[in-house]
């Protein structure tokens, strides 16, 4: 695993895991209405299954020494305006970034991997075939 970022100090030395900036990517995302959750794939399914959740989950980061480039894989929940959705995790996502971690974000890219349906309807339509 790449060590991160290192920040020098009179100290010493600051280094911040490339894995912390995943995770403030995956927080910053959630956060946003219309985002029903990160898409973590097989591994990210398997891990979930085995009840470890992976707060880096749907996150790929590529941090060198002064900036960022973040991948999120999310799905956004239905009769969302996708368009709108990813702008706003956009935002949120370089914004928490920036802000905890010093490092300047270069790209935020938005992968919609699916859309997530709310669960009510489904039992109604069971209900109604019934």
């Amino acid at each position: 695993m790449d060590e991160g970022r290192t920040l020098p100090s009179e100290l010493g030395a600051i280094r911040i895991a490339d894995e912390v900036v995943s995770i403030i990517a995956g927080l910053a995302a959630t956060e946003i209405e219309g985002v029903a959750s990160m898409s973590g794939g097989i591994v990210g399914g398997i891990a979930e299954a085995l009840g470890r959740k992976n707060l880096s989950k749907g996150v790929k980061v590529d941090v060198g020494e002064q900036e960022a480039a973040v991948d999120l894989y999310l799905i956004v929940s239905y009769g969302s305006r996708i368009p709108d959705v990813a702008w706003a995790v956009q935002e949120n996502v370089k914004r928490a970034i920036e802000t905890m971690t010093g490092l300047s974000v270069v790209n935020v890219n938005v992968h919609v991997q699916g859309v997530s349906f709310p669960q009510q309807k489904d039992n109604e339509t069971e209900e109604e075939t019934k």
